[in-house]
């Protein structure tokens, strides 16, 4: 009896850890923690069933299995360089850097066997198009909007695969040797025209400084001319006036007056002068004199 009751304890308690360990397995296969720089692909059957996100996540145990833990954080493909000929048939060589992440597990583990090789693929197709429609200037000169129509073309053709394209940058664009040579001599013959547009444009600019200070000068000299003419005038009009009012005195007055000044002129020269006045010269002294003290008096 006793040995019939060990056994059955024994086998009892072989059924509870039996137990024991299949619940113990099924939370071990059931319960899967997902890293938040993760996604988990879950299959049932050898089918798509779901996509575990971030934290704790419950399967079904035997059922179901994690076919494939996928990270979602952004990455960069190697740098890559391909050559590509420009609208005016210059052969460069462009070298391009392109980031992305995964947004959709699903699509990319079952649509996409090798995903960098495909992106750089396709950034390489799409850099030799776009570079084809543009002159090299225009490569040089308008990088930004070429990198931003080549980052919208490499989204549409990648958006099936479940990825986003973050960044899509042109590290450099070279050139051989030859165009190089050709360019720096285009380059030295426009800062040579350049020079000599900036030489003759200061030349002219001269000529009309000058000319204008010549204008200056002669608006200055007709001004001062104007003025002495003017003066001239008025003093004429003066003695025009004088003399309708006061008639052949005031012209008697104006000759006498002139006269005295022209024998004063003559007597400051130099040296021992000898001056010979007219016979009537005193008479008209005599006359200036009397008009000059008459007109006082009044």
């Amino acid at each position: 009896m006793v040995e019939d009751f060990l056994l059955d304890f024994a086998g009892q308690n072989a059924v509870w850890i039996a137990l024991a360990v299949f619940l113990v397995l099924c939370v071990l296969l059931g319960v899967r923690i997902v890293p938040q720089s993760q996604k988990f692909v879950v299959e049932r059957f050898g089918r798509l069933h779901s996509v575990l996100g971030p934290g704790i996540n419950l399967i079904v145990p035997f059922l179901d299995k994690v076919a494939h833990r996928i990270s979602i954080l952004e990455r960069q493909l190697p740098n890559a360089s391909q050559d590509a000929i420009t609208s005016d048939n210059v052969l460069v060589q462009v070298e391009t850097s392109v980031f992305y992440r995964i947004l959709e597990p699903e699509k990319t583990v079952y649509r996409i066997r090798d995903v960098d090789g495909a992106i750089s693929t396709t950034v390489a197709g799409i850099v030799r198009a776009e570079i084809g429609k543009m002159e090299l200037d225009e490569v040089q000169s308008n990088r930004n909007q070429l990198i931003a129509e080549i980052k919208k073309l490499v989204e549409s053709a990648v958006d099936d695969w479940g990825i986003e394209v973050t960044r899509a940058e042109i590290l450099d664009v070279n050139l051989d040797q030859a165009t190089r040579d050709a360019m720096l001599q285009q380059l030295n013959a426009e800062r040579a025209r350049r020079a000599q547009v900036t030489e003759a444009e200061g030349q002219k600019r001269s000529v009309e400084l000058n000319a204008d200070a010549e204008l200056y000068a002669a608006e200055q000299s007709a001004k001062a001319r104007r003025i002495q003419a003017e003066a001239e005038a008025y003093a004429t009009e003066i003695v025009a006036k004088a003399i309708r009012e006061n008639g052949i005195e005031a012209a008697q007055y104006n000759v006498a007056l002139k006269q005295v000044e022209a024998l004063g002129a003559v007597a400051q020269g130099q040296g021992n002068q000898t001056v010979v006045l007219p016979s009537d010269a005193v008479d008209s002294f005599a006359d200036a004199f009397k008009m000059l003290f008459g007109r006082k008096s009044q």
